[in-house]
């Protein structure tokens, strides 16, 4: 048994998405009208921690995604093959609902998923968030993640760099 608060689970039809605000509309109405698509068609895959009695308190998104050789910081690309492209896995989505913020939710939402993208089968060498703001990339900055140097507010995280997670407030169902 664990004592962490949010419980995390792939979405699915039984959860209510209705009753989550994030602050964000165009990230509430993801998760309300677009997310189950983008699941079925299998070009996302969604992730909800979940509060007591299955309140959605926070979600994200993860998708296969490649990024240019040329774009990442040259220090970076010299180490890697000389592909014109690498694979990685991109955050599309991150949020939480307002009256779970400043419970420590996001940052745990956020290694869940680089944990995830770093124990796949599939290799990818980072994990990839296109920030909405600078308040978004000085949250990325703040847990490793590097802008990519022509564009600020898309950054990446090599996966290679994550220790396995612990002491997450999420626990798996």
């Amino acid at each position: 048994m664990s004592d962490a608060p949010f419980r995390l689970a792939p979405l699915d039809a039984m959860h209510d998405r209705a009753a989550f605000d994030s602050g964000s509309e165009p990230l509430n109405r993801y998760l309300r009208e677009v997310v189950g698509q983008d699941v079925r068609r299998r070009v996302a895959a969604c992730f909800v921690a979940l509060a007591e009695g299955n309140r959605i308190a926070g979600y994200y998104t993860l998708a296969s995604a490649s990024v240019l050789l040329v774009d990442l910081p040259a220090s970076t690309g010299k180490k890697l093959p000389r592909y014109p492209t690498v694979p990685a896995v991109r955050m599309g989505r991150l949020a939480v609902d307002q009256a779970f913020k400043g419970q420590g939710l996001g940052g745990a939402l956020l290694a869940d998923a680089l944990d995830r993208a770093a124990r796949a089968e599939i290799a990818a060498y980072a994990l990839l968030v296109d920030a909405k703001d600078e308040a978004a990339a000085a949250f990325y900055r703040h847990h490793g993640f590097v802008a990519l140097p022509d564009s600020p507010l898309n950054l990446f995280l090599p996966l290679a760099a994550i220790p396995p997670a612990r002491n997450s407030p999420l626990s798996a169902s």
